[in-house]
């Protein structure tokens, strides 16, 4: 029998792991599939269409189909193969018909359509009216008004975008596990630190290459390289091997892709009715519109450029003085940036490592959440696990009720693609009051362990963690009556809220004090080294703000954009990044190719929301700065607020029952170091 086909007689119903075979995820979608419909039909015999039988009903319908595609998707990002990727580009275009046969159904959108008109004279609570407004709305958003003519050209559209997604993630996956820089003298890899250098090594010994070092574009080994190699020259080599990630014009090259995603999803939202794809994403946002987002980007730019340009002359200044370099360049910025903040601070990565011991690190997680959250997080090895790398925990609240199950998965692999992300297997909702928990899990590329230390963690891996921790609270404190309003589904300038107030908590000795000690002697981190991180934390703030600005800014010119304009990528991504350019441009060099955010995950036309929802998380953190970090009150509002209740409410009005007012984007400048207090 297909285990995903069947009831799950795991701890808390989790994914059975342990039995799952590739072979069982086409059939098991292809049954989930045609179960879903049976749901649908059974909805559409409904004589007469109530907020219950139709509104309801519809929210709950293709659970399975729900639970096999989540297990599916989630392993194609973080446990990936040949196999896997092959499947994934059968199975996509399967769930995308499934999608477009719900939602340009015409009969089943007369009882949504029903229902919505009367929808004032219900009797229904907030929620429920959310519900029915995200329900009409999603509809109408996917073509259910359209004529039949028009319908048949969306579906194809969307099968065709959920095919170029997935094969623009491939390329990108590929292209970073291809590359090694090999070196076979130990004086090039001078100024990188002991545990980098022994697990460069170790890499090599594992591909049969003793005595020689391998450097890799993974996160944990292409940042310390660039930060502390003093080779100038490899750093170069590094540096434009990371930047042309599928962009060579090769059977890899993403270009091509570019423009065919941006040309479907320009006739998609034009079938529509709307202009441009920006137009119609940020409609469901709250920034509203194009106009808005480009304002409150260009606000920005102008507040941190003077910042970031005199931060850029300090250490070009400075790497002249030390190694009177011509110029600097973008692959001398980590080396000297590092170089600088250590003379200024006297505070560096190498210098907290030895404080940030993995495993301690993550208690010292779970105890802030405990904290603030009074939850409990307890290993349990009974729950299966799709890699032995992969650690399952159990989550209670104060009276030892179940939470959720938490699923935390740290350190780079093949089969893993760069970055960090938090994703659910399984979503909270309380329907009839039969209560379902959550299943949510963080993936991570973390410094591994080597043969003569543990995994030590850099500050900004600290960070790193924290934040998507924050996205994980999201889920795991879930308690809404629906399972699409729970959690993470919110408005997509709203989701980073949790994830980035939680970073705060780094940076305060009240939290450090509960984990961080030194890896051999189990010393505290002491209340120097605390208040030279709190004093280095605006350390080039001006740069990594220019930085994100210029990302958004790309963002919204790809999704604003007519298709001619993209006949040369390579020149539209240097215009559109010009006016936040500091370091000299390198011929050659495409960060689009490989902008994974907008052209494979969810943040088409909404990147400007990391820098959106910073104002929101300043803003909050100032109310706990006030009243006490830990303070349980201010913790009970932003867990009855924010994290507990999803998409049930609009953002806007939830951030006000939180803290009583709109927010102020006073508090970010002020964090930021861009405006005088």
């Amino acid at each position: 029998m297909n285990p995903l086909l069947l009831q799950f007689d795991t701890p808390f119903e989790t994914p059975p792991f342990d039995r799952i075979k590739t072979a069982h995820f086409l059939p098991a979608i292809e049954e989930a599939i045609a179960l879903s419909k049976k749901e649908i039909n059974a909805i559409k015999a409904t004589d007469k269409p109530t907020f219950q039988n139709t509104i309801e009903a519809l929210d709950g319908a293709g659970e399975r189909l729900n639970v096999v595609s989540a297990i599916f998707f989630n392993l194609n990002a973080a446990e990936t193969s040949e196999e896997i990727q092959k499947l994934a580009r059968d199975i996509s275009p399967l769930l995308t018909a499934h999608s477009n046969d719900i939602l340009l159904d015409k009969e089943l959108f007369e009882k949504v359509q029903a229902v919505y008109q009367q929808k004032d004279s219900l009797d229904l609570d907030e929620e429920q009216l959310t519900l029915i407004e995200k329900t009409y709305k999603s509809f109408v958003r996917n073509g259910a008004n359209l004529g039949e003519e028009d319908k048949l050209k969306l579906r194809e559209i969307d099968k065709e975008l959920s095919q170029l997604s997935l094969h623009f993630g491939e390329n990108v996956l590929e292209e970073t596990n291809k590359y090694e820089m090999v070196l076979d003298n130990e004086e090039q890899l001078d100024g990188l630190p002991g545990p980098i250098k022994e697990a460069a090594s170790q890499l090599a010994a594992e591909k049969q290459k003793e005595g020689k070092w391998i450097i890799t574009l993974a996160y944990p080994s292409y940042i310390p390289f660039m930060t502390y190699a003093h080779n100038r020259e490899l750093r170069k080599e590094l540096f434009i091997a990371y930047n042309t990630k599928a962009s060579k014009g090769d059977e890899l090259d993403n270009k091509s892709i570019i423009q065919s995603i941006i040309r479907l999803k320009n006739e998609r939202v034009k079938l529509l009715g709307y202009q441009k794809y920006a137009d119609f994403v940020l409609e469901e946002r709250m920034a509203k519109s194009p106009d808005a987002v480009l304002s409150f980007l260009y606000d920005l730019l102008e507040k941190a450029k003077p910042h970031a340009q005199q931060e850029v002359n300090e250490l070009e200044a400075f790497a002249k003085k030390l190694h009177q370099i011509d110029r600097l360049e973008k692959w001398d910025f980590g080396y000297y940036a590092e170089k600088l903040k250590k003379e200024k601070f006297q505070v560096d990565d190498e210098l907290l490592r030895p404080y940030f011991k993995l495993e301690n690190t993550v208690n010292g997680v779970f105890a802030t959440a405990g904290k603030l959250f009074g939850l409990k997080f307890v290993q349990n090895d009974k729950i299966p696990v799709y890699h032995t790398d992969v650690t399952a925990y159990e989550v209670t609240d104060t009276e030892g009720r179940h939470v959720a199950v938490f699923y935390a998965d740290f350190f780079p692999r093949p089969g893993k693609r760069n970055g960090a992300w938090m994703t659910s297997y399984r979503g909270q909702k309380n329907v009839g009051g039969k209560e379902q928990r959550p299943h949510v899990s963080i993936v991570c590329n973390f410094t591994k362990p080597t043969k003569s230390q543990p995994s030590l963690l850099t500050f900004n891996e600290v960070t790193t963690l924290f934040h998507e921790f924050g996205h994980a609270l999201h889920g795991m404190l879930a308690d809404t009556k629906y399972e699409s309003l729970s959690g993470t589904s919110v408005f997509w300038d709203f989701v980073e809220l949790p994830s980035q107030i939680f970073e705060n908590w780094c940076y305060e000795k009240e939290c450090l004090d509960l984990f961080a000690a030194h890896y051999e002697t189990g010393e505290k981190i002491p209340a120097e080294l605390i208040d030279k991180i709190k004093a280095s934390s605006n350390f080039h703030q001006g740069y990594q703000t220019m930085r994100q600005i210029s990302f958004g800014l790309l963002d919204m010119a790809y999704h604003s954009c007519d298709i001619s304009e993209i006949e040369d990528i390579p020149r539209f991504e240097k215009v559109t990044m010009s006016a936040t350019e500091l370091l000299h441009p390198l011929e050659g060099t495409l960060m689009s190719t490989s902008f994974s955010h907008i052209f494979q995950g969810g943040y088409a036309a909404g990147y400007y929301s990391y820098k959106w929802a910073e104002v929101l998380d300043a803003d909050a953190y100032e109310l706990f700065q006030e009243k006490g970090i830990f303070d349980k009150d201010v913790a009970d509002a932003f867990k009855l607020h924010i994290l507990s209740a999803g998409g049930s409410k609009h953002p806007m009005k939830l951030y006000k029952n939180f803290r009583g007012r709109e927010p102020k984007p006073d508090a970010l400048l002020k964090r930021a170091g861009l405006v005088r207090e």
